[in-house]
C-alpha cells in the first residue's frame, strides 16, 4: 500500500496514540461473488486498520468494492478469506434513511433504545437528548413524510447514534441531497464526531466530500477492489468544500482515482 502526501505535508497525528488498539482491523479481507465460471473476485486481499476515533473515508471507482467492504465490517456480508476485527458492534448508516413510516420521529430514534432494554424515563430523556444533537428539536411528534430529505438522514444518524456503538459506518448517507443540506450535514457530522469521540468509516464517491470530512482518505483499486493509497489530510478544521487546501488534495486524489479507472479500462 503506497502512503502519498502533498508537497510539504506531513501525516497528521492519530486522535489515539496508541497503535495496538485499533478500532478496526482488516487483514486480507477477499470477497468471492457465486461459483464456478460465474465467480467475481468483488475484494481481494484489502488490509486497513483504523483508530480509535479517526474518521476514515473510502473513495473509489463504481463497483470498486466499497460498500461490500463496508457491509463485511457490519457484518451484513462474510467476508470469502481474511480476517475482520471490531472494537464493538458498529452502528450501521445508508444512503437511504431506512425509516419506518409509521412511526413518529422520536418512536424511529427510540428503537435502538428498546434493544438496549432502557426504562422508559431513560429512553425519553436520550432521545431528547439525540433529536437536540441533530438539530431536530420539536421534531419528534412528526412522521418521516412530513420531513426533507435533510430531516429524514438527520433522524436516521441519530438512531444510529442511539445504538452507543463506538464504530459508526456511513454508507454515501448524503449522495441523494442537495449541495447546501450537504454542507450543513458535513458541518454538524463533524461536530457529533468530534463531541461523542467515535470511529468514523464513511464511503463515498466525492473525493471532495472525503477531504473536507476525513483524518485520512483510502483509495480502493478498481474491481477487484483493493487499498491503493492513503492520503493523510492535513488541513485544519473546521474545513470548507471550498477552502483551497482541500480543492488541492481532492486534485491529487483524483488524478489518483482517474489513473486506477484508466488502467483497468473503465472510462
Amino acid at each position: 500500500m503506497n502512503i502519498a502526501f502533498l508537497p510539504g505535508a506531513q501525516p497528521t497525528p492519530p486522535r489515539n496514540p496508541d497503535p495496538t488498539l485499533p478500532a478496526v482491523w482488516l487483514e486480507q479481507v477477499s470477497k468471492v461473488f457465486g461459483t464456478g465460471e460465474d465467480a467475481l473476485l468483488a475484494l481481494d486481499g484489502a488490509s486497513m486498520e483504523v483508530r480509535r476515533g479517526e474518521f476514515v473515508c473510502l473513495v473509489g471507482a463504481s463497483g470498486c468494492g466499497k460498500s461490500t467492504l463496508l457491509s463485511i465490517m457490519a457484518g451484513l456480508e462474510q467476508p470469502t478469506s481474511g480476517r475482520v476485527h471490531l472494537d464493538s458492534p458498529p452502528a450501521l448508516m445508508f444512503q437511504e434513511p431506512a425509516l419506518l413510516p409509521w412511526l413518529t420521529v422520536e418512536r424511529n430514534v427510540e428503537l435502538p433504545l428498546r434493544l438496549r432494554k432502557l426504562a422508559r424515563g431513560e429512553r425519553h430523556h436520550e432521545v431528547e437528548r439525540l433529536l437536540r444533537l441533530v438539530h431536530l428539536e420539536g421534531f419528534g411528534k412528526r412522521r418521516p413524510h412530513e420531513l426533507s430529505g435533510g430531516m429524514r438522514q438527520r433522524v436516521a444518524l441519530a438512531r444510529a447514534l442511539a445504538q452507543n456503538s463506538d464504530v459508526l459506518l456511513m454508507d454515501e448517507p448524503f449522495a441523494a441531497l442537495d449541495a447546501i443540506t450537504r454542507d450543513v450535514l458535513h458541518e454538524d457530522l463533524t461536530r457529533i464526531w468530534a463531541e461523542a469521540g467515535i470511529t468514523v468509516i464513511f464511503v463515498t464517491h466525492n473525493v471532495r466530500e472525503a477531504v473536507r470530512l476525513g483524518d485520512r482518505v483510502v483509495l480502493m483499486s478498481s474491481r477487484p477492489g483493493k487499498i491503493s493509497h492513503t492520503f493523510w489530510v492535513d488541513i485544519d478544521r473546521p474545513r470548507r468544500i471550498e477552502t483551497p487546501e482541500v480543492g488541492a488534495l481532492s486534485q491529487a486524489i483524483t488524478d489518483e482515482l482517474r489513473a486506477e479507472i484508466v488502467k483497468h479500462g473503465r472510462h
